[in-house]
């Protein structure tokens, strides 16, 4: 195999592994609290275990609190070894929302779909997690709160837009630099293999 072809190959795994997909993390991140009548309403509850804490049984209870002539607490969702619609949910609930949380229960978030101008409130998001190591017991709670407000129409969101250029750019120019590197050595590389040659000469 040629000098050549070796750079060449061993350029592309460098930057194979410079753009490898990342390993993915658990990020605690607040949920929005803006929601668009009609659309579908995400309400983030994350809650990062460590890893001897994967094991934990989880259990989750999301609450509403109107935020109009209605100020009572109820029960709207929750989660008990399975996502379920609590039984005495009132019917305006039913239908209305999804689990979209992950497999090991680090998300535990739910969405509503068609959102109306009454859903606007307080959401809270209650979970408890029950450890067992040999014969002890333990466990633990963590409440997150959303106040939610509907609009009629979506507001533009400039420091989202601009974060999402900026990395576009980034990642663009991340990518010409490489490609640079990789010519420059490549070239670097051809010009000390002539020199070589010609001392031989």
């Amino acid at each position: 195999m040629s000098t050549h072809m070796r750079l060449v190959l061993h350029l592309l795994m460098l930057f194979i592994f410079a753009v490898q997909e990342v390993r993915l993390v658990c990020v605690d991140v607040a949920s929005n609290t803006e929601a668009t009548v009609g659309g579908v309403m995400k309400l983030t509850c994350i809650y990062c275990m460590k890893r001897e804490e994967i094991s934990a049984e989880t259990k989750v209870d999301w609450f509403y609190t109107g935020s109009a002539s209605d100020y009572r607490r109820m029960l709207i969702y929750l989660y008990d070894r399975e996502p379920q619609e609590p039984e005495d949910a009132e019917m305006y609930w039913k239908g209305r929302l999804t689990w979209i949380g992950s497999k090991d229960l680090q998300d535990l978030s739910i969405s509503i779909v068609n959102v109306s101008a009454n859903d606007s409130g307080t959401y809270e998001c209650e979970v408890s997690r029950f450890f067992e190591f040999d014969s002890f017991k333990h466990s633990t709670t963590k409440k997150m709160t959303i106040e939610l407000k509907v609009k009629m129409q979506a507001s533009v969101d400039t420091a989202a837009l601009y974060s999402k250029i900026m990395m576009y750019v980034l990642l663009v120019f991340l990518t010409l630099w490489l490609l640079v590197e990789m010519i420059y050595c490549y070239r670097k590389i051809s010009k000390s293999e002539e020199l070589a040659q010609d001392t031989e000469y």
